[in-house]
């Protein structure tokens, strides 16, 4: 659990999508990353035997040309750095959807706080091993710098993924899934307030497609049996 959770989840993921958002605009990329409950439908039907229905599949299929629609430009434009980051973006929510499957299917004895410090701990010796072999010496870290590890390293990634974790134990994984699609929202208003980010066509049209997928697929994660009601928990 503490492998899948944060080598996967929290490493691979804030590495990839730190990294596809060095070339791509932030409201871009936000769909992209939180494209992840498309993923788990498919990941879910070959690892715990819950295939998906009709419904289920129209989702998958919808998400699928959604993230065609938003990679779209890059292809038409030639820009191969942008193309790039849209594969990062995939393979991190990708990457998110198997940590789910694995948190959905993991028989819990200790409590989502108790895994939390030895998931960060490896996240951040990953992280720190990677930005070590492919960044080399850090540059002199300004105040702005700094506070904004402040606020990502223990405001958006240990304690948001700790919240997620914990809140997929206590409420309904549908609940959950469409909560999760206000953050891509969020997101474009934010970049198009502070980054001037145009919604053109094909990013309009690839979120609508991510997010119908995404309300017809959640419906899977509403099968999987709740493993916390058969083993008690420990304190």
């Amino acid at each position: 659990m503490v492998l899948a959770s944060g080598a996967l989840q929290m490493a691979a993921y804030s590495a990839l999508t730190s990294i596809a958002l060095t070339m791509l605009p932030p409201g871009r990329a936000a769909v992209l990353a939180f494209s992840t409950p498309i993923w788990v439908v498919p990941l879910a039907a070959w690892r715990l035997r819950e295939f998906p229905s009709r419904r289920e599949a129209l989702g998958i299929a919808l998400g699928l040309a959604g993230a065609c629609a938003i990679a779209m430009p890059s292809l038409e434009m030639g820009r191969l750095d942008q193309l790039l980051a849209c594969g990062m973006l995939i393979v991190a929510a990708g990457a998110w959807a198997v940590a789910i499957v694995c948190v959905r299917a993991h028989r819990f004895a200790a409590t989502s706080l108790q895994l939390s410090p030895w998931q960060t701990l490896l996240a951040a010796s990953v992280l720190l091993l990677a930005a070590a072999c492919f960044e080399g010496r850090p540059p002199p870290i300004s105040q702005q710098v700094i506070g904004s590890l402040l606020y990502v390293g223990p405001v958006a990634t240990a304690f948001a993924y700790w919240a997620i974790l914990e809140a997929s134990r206590h409420l309904p994984p549908s609940t959950i899934s469409m909560s999760l699609l206000a953050v891509p929202l969020l997101g474009m208003l934010i970049s198009a307030v502070m980054f001037h980010e145009s919604a053109g066509s094909s990013l309009v049209c690839g979120m609508l497609l991510i997010g119908a997928g995404m309300f017809l697929a959640i419906g899977a994660g509403s099968r999987i049996p709740d493993r916390r009601e058969q083993v008690p928990q420990r304190n």
